[in-house]
């Protein structure tokens, strides 16, 4: 084993990433005095008493979140405009002085626990209403205030997610954030959360379409963490031009061999792929008819879940309070395809058997789910073969790896026995958490080869199913 692999291997997820990977598919819900403007960012002049949700109902987005599989939740505490949707202290420029009243956090907190929901917050720190913003530790104190708040009152929170927005505040100037102080606050309240983005657990894709790599890879360079370099890269713009911007250039592969040759610091940085079921992130009427088509949907869900990174889809409550009527049949829509095509694995029962193993992880283990194989070090490339009960029709592979021994599978194919032929019914790639492959055509056999090409010392398998 060379010491570029020796290095790369060594590079494995904190137990607050794993349990945010394994949850797979999660929801943005951005609210706020945007849904009443008409607007994708507000200036912070907006005044409270716009804000009156007649129908305002937690309950509803949580079953339609719950319908389509999803298991965690983030809302928009605080937009760019200031107004909070807490019953926060810091400042009157909140929910609590608007005709509605009541804090919208705590009531979503309440529903999650009905449902079964993990719950995060997003607090943007960039705030176009306060006086504060622009003049350094004031406005700091302000935010580790507002922060407080919301990680002591509301119960367990898994993620924090905060972008790279920083723009002029009303005195016409920036603020430099005190990541680190920000960061701590975090960590000394809520310890299993993550902090996505600007943020050193989670990163950001590259892009708000849902595009994600072909090869997404969680081992990366530490530079990747840079929170300059991420407030350059996803400078927002109220615009259809940056939603559905693709990777940026130069970043398509960022974790291969060669792209991390004599980098010094590698870390574990696994990616989220974030859009929005609508073309804004904020409900507007007239995107009633322009809700992303199921078969879409299905592709980012395909790419991003089943391509090691975890899905955010953003659903934008309307005026009411109330998740509109076409985003709520997509979200059905969305879950039925989940249960009915990658709910059931075929090779329950199945017998597995590898071309080499290492004595405590033997090939077996894949078939109760109790462990992971994993090939000896010394053997970067390996085969399973796989004979069913009984003859299966398949049209998706999905491939674990065991993580904690870090991200290591490089290139693999799966074969079919179809009239006494192997046959390639599919190939990739990267593995890492979760990677599921469609088939082009279905395939129906009873044995199966799975040929890792190549891997980071000897590859890990902790599932291999297919549906």
């Amino acid at each position: 084993m060379d010491e570029q692999v020796k290095r790369l291997i060594a590079v494995t997820p904190q137990p607050r990433q794993i349990a945010w990977q394994e949850l797979e598919f999660t929801a943005f819900i951005h609210f706020g005095m945007n849904a009443f403007t008409n607007r994708e960012w507000g200036d912070g002049s907006e005044d409270p008493a716009i804000f009156h949700p007649s129908r305002l109902d937690t309950d509803q987005w949580c079953a339609a979140l719950c319908a389509a599989g999803i298991k965690a939740v983030l809302l928009t505490a605080k937009h760019h405009d200031g107004f909070c949707l807490w019953d926060t202290k810091q400042t009157d420029h909140s929910v609590m002085r608007s005709p509605y009243g009541k804090d919208i956090f705590r009531q979503l907190s309440i529903s999650c626990k009905k449902f079964g929901l993990k719950l995060g917050v997003y607090l943007s720190p960039w705030d176009r209403h306060d006086p504060r913003y622009g003049q350094g530790k004031p406005y700091d104190d302000f935010f580790c205030a507002q922060l407080t708040e919301l990680l002591t009152g509301y119960g367990e929170l898994y993620c924090v997610w905060f972008d790279g927005a920083c723009g002029e505040g009303p005195n016409g100037k920036r603020q430099r954030y005190d990541w680190a102080r920000y960061y701590q606050v975090i960590r000394s309240l809520q310890p299993g959360a993550v902090i996505s983005v600007c943020g050193p657990d989670v990163r950001w894709c590259g892009n708000e379409a849902g595009h994600c790599r072909p090869s997404e890879w969680s081992v990366v360079a530490a530079g990747m963490r840079d929170n300059e370099k991420i407030h350059e890269k996803s400078q927002q713009a109220d615009d259809d031009a940056f939603r559905e911007r693709t990777i940026p250039s130069g970043e398509e592969d960022l974790g291969s061999r060669q792209a991390l040759a004599g980098i010094e610091e590698l870390i574990w940085y696994p990616a989220e792929v974030n859009t929005s079921i609508r073309p804004g992130w904020f409900y507007h009427p007239e995107e009633d008819e322009k809700v992303k088509p199921l078969e879409e949907l299905k592709k980012v869900y395909l790419q991003a879940v089943g391509g090691n990174a975890v899905m955010l889809l953003n659903i934008p409550p309307n005026r009411e309070g109330l998740f509109a009527v076409p985003d709520v049949r997509r979200l059905c829509e969305l879950g039925d395809f989940i249960r009915g095509s990658l709910s059931r694995n075929l090779l329950e029962g199945a017998r597995f058997s590898a071309s080499a193993a290492e004595a405590d992880h033997p090939a077996s283990l894949l078939e109760e789910g109790k462990g992971y194989w994993k090939a000896p070090d010394s053997q970067e490339s390996a085969v399973l073969e796989i004979t069913a009960a009984v003859p299966v029709c398949a049209r998706y592979l999905r491939l674990k790896e065991e993580i904690t021994r870090s991200q290591r599978i490089e290139g693999f194919i799966l074969e079919a026995l179809e009239n006494g032929e192997w046959r390639t019914v599919c190939e990739g790639t990267t593995a890492g958490y979760q990677r599921i492959v469609p088939f082009s055509e279905p395939a129906t056999a009873q044995r199966w080869r799975l040929t890792i090409t190549a891997s980071r010392a000897g590859a890990t398998l902790k599932a291999l199913m297919l549906h």
